[in-house]
């Protein structure tokens, strides 16, 4: 008998359905409402967003723009961006997630308080992804980013080192980069680093880890710009190489699912519910 199970972790986290709940909300108030960026790395969810109202900008657009309404989506802005907004008498809806926030105004501190000490603010995440440029611009764009350990070599490791990680970094290398940036100080500098890596984001690796190994299929659905969804699916393979990635329910391949499957549905921290409940009726619709 054919049983299907949606992984109960999985979905969007915390401050994306935040960021979506807060765009549905303005846009029941009637007339335009203007995205800074894709409000969540999902096509679908995105499309559907926009057949609501939802207007997707880019920084350029905005700077053009004046008297509107302008959602900050998760991620979260550098000061720069709110200065322009100030400037254009933009009224912004703030949906920056409420882990990011905090960790924006550590880093701030430490800039803050560190600059006269010449200490370098590190931050572990990846170059140009909108969470990273927020934070960089806490500091006025004076930290280093370091996406791996070969860009460690940007770093004085005979000066003082403050750093901080991306939210949605991984647990196992943010530690590695910790030990190596330890092993290589010197001159009794200080070396301080700041676990900012959210946990409702980490934790799901151990937990769909488990997941992919009691189904016989696994069907990861994620949208294609999902980086947190290509991690997490790359580790449904490791645990179940009978694992899949769609971005749809249309994409469904009902010949992969035989009839005594247990059939696993998850996905990523921007993969709405909806999407996956949707994909789990076709299959039982066609399968019953």
């Amino acid at each position: 008998m054919l049983k299907v199970e949606i992984d109960q972790q999985s979905g969007c986290c915390f401050g994306v359905e935040k960021a979506i709940g807060k765009a549905e909300e303005e846009l029941r108030k009637g007339g335009t409402l203007y995205s800074l960026g894709d409000i969540v790395h999902n096509n679908i969810e995105t499309e559907r967003l926009a057949e609501m109202g939802l207007v997707t900008i880019d920084h350029e657009a905005l700077k053009k723009l004046k008297n509107v309404r302008v959602l900050f989506r998760a991620h979260g802005e550098p000061p720069e961006t709110y200065r322009i907004a100030e400037e254009n008498n933009i009224e912004i809806i703030d949906a920056t997630c409420p882990v990011v926030l905090q960790l924006q105004k550590r880093i701030k501190k430490t800039y803050c308080d560190k600059t006269k000490e010449r200490t370098q603010i590190v931050i572990y995440g990846k170059k140009g992804h909108a969470e990273v440029n927020g934070l960089l611009g806490q500091t006025e764009g004076t930290a280093i980013v370091i996406e791996k350990k070969e860009d460690l070599d940007k770093l004085d490791f005979s000066k003082d080192i403050s750093l901080f990680s991306q939210t949605t970094s991984l647990l196992e290398d943010f530690q590695e980069i910790v030990s190596l940036i330890r092993e290589k100080m010197t001159n009794d500098a200080i070396f301080e680093y700041h676990d900012t890596i959210c946990r409702q984001v980490s934790n799901r690796i151990p937990h769909i880890k488990t997941f992919a190994k009691q189904h016989d299929i696994i069907f990861f659905i994620a949208g294609e710009k999902s980086s947190n969804g290509k991690v997490l699916f790359a580790e449904c393979k490791k645990s179940n190489p009978n694992s899949y990635f769609i971005h749809s329910s249309n994409e469904l391949d009902m010949s992969l699912i035989k009839d005594n499957y247990r059939v696993g549905i998850c996905g990523a921290t921007s993969t709405p519910r909806w999407q996956m409940e949707a994909l789990a009726k076709k299959i039982m619709e066609l399968k019953p």
